[in-house]
């Protein structure tokens, strides 16, 4: 008995041991995983891992955690919630976990290697996030994965060979709008149950791979807006299952592959800028689920095939900037679900079908820049949800249909550059929701329509170049578009021309027109001859001492500008200020700096900026245009350009002047001598996050009066002119500083210009990320306040010394408005500051940074007016703020 009490008594011992050791080594469980991962988290704004508390119970009470029978966690799906912070490698210990989405958040770093042990994961969505670094390739060993979605980061490099490994199950992988470079791996037809692959909107180079088209499954492919070339009509014709197909914006050349058109189930086309040439296809058959169409911006030649009228479901039509000729097809009116046709730039000829009037649906028709002819077709009005009429640019003749009052949704009609001759139809004015309207260039008579000034939203007008006589209607709705609008209508009179009807009466004047006090009248007339010799003589020298404004322009025609000894550019020369030189040998030599390198002292996103100097000590910034954006001839330049020429404000840079020839177009301004804001707050050699080289002149005091002014001069624009003129793309490298460190606002009004994003949208502001107002960036509605969006960044950015978008250690992304917004909410606004600023106003650096914010919110009706600002900015110098 005593021996086998001694038994019993080692035996609890051991099992107590073993209980103790097995507490020690117990894993950690579910709920601790998911409060590790909520740790990590940095930024919460919506409170959305509220409910993930240590006495709740993951399976029912964590918001977006999902269990099965068993308890185990699942699925995680946490999307558009704006959480901010690195993801944790803790859940990698969640073994059953099949779903991981957190879509729409700020998430930053990378993926934990410790991912690629969660063999049990069928879905990863970490879409439009801050992810950078590299992808990684782990991820293609997870061996059930079907999912695979890191669109819209900043993940760069090469796509990893190994991704594409063992992917036998994945269905949808997209890698869209990051900053990835290098070839498509010839890998990725190891994945033969793909169904869709998306690349587009990265850096990728190199030839589109055969191996593509081995995937049985294929319907969804996209690489649009990368950088890749070659021939792909073999290697597309293969995927005999594509629903869409979108090559657009590479550089692919030879032949397009139209054989896919007749596959049955396409319902999305899209080859459009790129090199392709050779005819449109002519086939015998068109998918009858076929919607989107656009073969634009090639080099495609011959005629609109009529097979595209047996495409029974299309409604959207883009052959626009090619070589096609012939005539519009009647057969196009059988498309009864067409919204939108563009044809324009191209060769064709012929009238505007009348039928197109039948296309009930029709909201664009842009046909500009054609050779057609014949009058207007009436039918077109009864095409009620028509919003965009371009016709401009062709030949048409006739008058202005009547009944054109039917297109009540009109938004924009374009009808210049033709031979339309009557009177402008005064039921125009009923065209209520009219933003852009321009007859000018064509043979119109009569007086403008009084009914003309119903039109309250325009943001366009122009009747130049016309027969037009008569008293200018005194309404502010078109007299606020200036002279310009009204130029060479010799029997026109009133404001704005300022040409006094009273002293003419009513009567268009006959014969040589006269000049007002204040016309531009200083005429400086070029003869070129074969020898490059230019003989300049000014003219009219009595009317000049007549001029009343200080800032008339000189016109200078035909002029050689930047010529060599091999090659003269001819072109006109504008002047908007007396302080240049005016003779033909100063702008010959000073111009030639454009063709030295070291005369560049900046570029952006519509040119290259050169420093021009002239003898005297005269000098000026001449920007050298490299792309014109929507601006499409002449007229249209010089109509933008001087507008923005009549625009004065102190802290505006001064337009000087424009230059244009058909090879060569520049913008003449004012020379800022101390840089931009950017290069004085972070440094020119400034690594990317804050380390204090920058400008050490540039103390509180600046800062806050360069923000006083860039405000005062936003103000200017967006309240003072008339109509508003919007900048678009306000940043730090668009103030610049002159020798007392004032602000100077430049490239304002030039939104125009800017590159065209595609055929669908306006602009891309690619290059000001950081600035752009989210509203911009994702859905392009353009207000004054996107411009306040981007002013609060750069109040933000004076403050802290930091830029809008920084990398401060490899794989982080930091961005400003939330970084601040962070520290401010953890009661730590003083750690955001520039430390070169320590010492200074402390309440003044809050209140502004503050206020940065406010400007900077996410709704656009929550931000203050510029004009709101700059009384903000004053109160918090007079010290009233609070």
């Amino acid at each position: 008995m005593r021996k086998l009490g001694t038994f019993v008594h080692c035996l609890v011992f051991i099992w107590s041991f073993f209980f103790i050791e097995l507490e020690l080594v117990s894993p950690i469980t579910e709920k601790e995983i998911l409060l590790q991962f909520k740790g990590d988290i940095s930024s919460d704004p919506y409170n959305s891992l509220a409910s993930w508390d240590p006495n709740g119970s993951p399976c029912l009470d964590f918001s977006g955690v999902f269990c099965n029978s068993a308890g185990n966690v699942v699925k995680i799906v946490l999307w558009n919630t704006s959480l901010g912070g690195v993801l944790s490698p803790a859940l990698a210990e969640l073994k059953s976990l099949r779903i991981l989405t957190l879509f729409g958040n700020q998430f930053t770093g990378n993926i934990p290697a410790e991912y690629g042990g969660i063999d049990s994961l069928w879905k990863i969505n970490f879409s439009s996030n801050a992810f950078s670094g590299s992808i990684p390739e782990f991820l293609g060993d997870l061996p059930n994965i079907r999912f695979l979605d890191l669109s819209r980061n900043v993940y760069s490099g090469e796509i990893p060979v190994s991704l594409f490994m063992n992917c036998n199950k994945t269905r949808f992988i997209s890698l869209s709008h990051n900053n990835l470079s290098g070839p498509i791996p010839a890998s990725i037809g190891n994945c033969q149950n793909l169904e869709g692959i998306d690349l587009s909107f990265n850096g990728l180079s190199g030839s589109l791979p055969s191996q593509i088209c081995d995937i049985p499954g294929l319907v969804y492919l996209s690489v649009r807006s990368n950088a890749l070339s070659g021939l792909v009509e073999e290697q597309v014709s293969p995927c005999q299952r594509l629903e869409l197909l979108d090559l657009a914006s590479n550089n692919f050349s030879g032949l397009a592959p139209f054989g896919v058109l007749e596959l049955v189930n396409l319902t999305y086309f899209n080859v459009s800028t790129n090199g392709f040439e050779g005819k449109i296809v002519n086939s015998g058959t068109c998918s009858q689920r076929l919607e989107v169409l656009d073969v634009s911006r090639n080099n495609f030649f011959g005629e609109i095939p009529l097979s595209i009228s047996k495409c029974s479901a299309l409604k959207y039509l883009d052959m626009a900037y090619n070589r096609i000729n012939g005539s519009i097809p009647t057969e196009l009116a059988d498309l009864k679900s067409l919204s939108v046709i563009r044809l324009g730039n191209n060769l064709l000829g012929g009238t505007i079908p009348a039928e197109l009037g039948s296309i009930e649906w029709l909201a664009v028709l842009d046909l500009h820049g054609l050779t057609l002819f014949g009058e207007i077709p009436y039918e077109i009005s009864n095409c009620k949800l028509l919003l965009q009429l371009d016709l401009s640019g062709n030949l048409l003749e006739g008058e202005i249909p009547q009944n054109l009052y039917n297109l009540s949704n009109l938004v924009y009609l374009d009808l210049h550059h033709n031979q339309l001759n009557e009177s402008i139809p005064s039921t125009i004015g009923n065209l209520s929701n009219l933003h852009f309207l321009d007859l000018s260039q064509n043979l119109l008579s009569g007086s403008i329509p009084v009914a003309l000034g119903d039109l309250q939203n325009l943001t366009h007008f122009n009747v130049s170049y016309n027969l037009l006589s008569g008293a200018i209607p005194s309404v502010e709705s078109i007299t606020k578009f200036g002279p310009s609008a009204f130029f060479h209508n010799t029997g026109l009179c009133g404001d704005p021309l300022e040409v006094s009807c009273s002293a003419r009466g009513t009567t268009p004047a006959k014969g040589k027109p006269k000049l007002s006090a204040s016309a531009i009248v200083a005429i400086v007339a070029a003869a070129v001859i074969l020898t490059g010799v230019c003989l300049i003589t000014i003219i009219n020298m009595k009317a000049r001492r007549r001029r009343r404004r200080e800032d008339e322009a000189f016109v200078v025609e035909s002029t050689p500008l930047a010529s060599t000894d091999s090659n003269v550019i001819i072109g006109k020369l504008v002047l908007f200020s007396k302080t240049l030189p005016s003779k033909y040998e100063d702008w010959e030599a000073g111009t030639k700096a454009l063709l030295d390198k070291e005369s560049l002292i900046g570029g952006g996103t519509i040119g290259s900026v050169y420093r021009t100097s002239f003898e005297g000590g005269v000098s000026i910034a001449v920007k050298k245009l490299e792309t014109l954006g929507r601006i499409r001839n002449q007229d249209e330049f010089e109509q933008e350009i001087g507008r923005l020429g009549t625009l004065q404000h102190p802290n505006l840079v001064a337009l000087q002047g424009y230059y244009w020839s058909s090879s060569m177009q520049l913008i003449l301004s004012e020379f800022v001598p101390n840089g931009n804001l950017y290069d004085n707050l972070h440094g020119l050699s400034y690594p990317g996050t804050s380390t204090g080289t920058g400008n050490p002149e540039l103390n509180w005091p600046r800062r806050f009066q360069i923000a006083v002014g860039t405000a005062r001069a936003l103000t200017y624009l967006h309240h003072d002119c008339k109509p508003p003129v919007l900048h678009l793309n306000v940043k730090s490298t668009n103030i610049l500083l002159d020798t007392n460190y004032e602000a100077k606002l430049s490239d304002y009004g030039l939104s125009r210009f800017l590159p065209l994003l595609d055929n669908y949208g306006l602009t891309k502001f690619h290059n000001a990320v950081g600035y752009v107002a989210p509203e911009l960036a994702q859905s392009l509605r353009l207000s004054d306040k996107c411009d306040v969006y981007s002013f609060g960044v750069i109040l933000l950015e004076l403050v802290t010394g930091r830029k809008p978008v920084e990398s401060p250690v490899a794989n982080e992304v930091v961005v400003l408005c939330e970084y601040v917004r962070g520290l401010i909410e953890r009661g730590a606004a003083s750690d955001c500051f520039d430390r070169s600023l320590r010492g200074f106003a402390e309440n003044e650096l809050i209140q502004v940074m503050k206020l940065g914010l406010i400007c900077t919110s996410e709704i656009p009706s929550r931000r203050p007016s510029m004009a709101e600002v700059v009384q903000v900015l004053e109160s918090i110098r007079n010290g009233l703020g609070s």
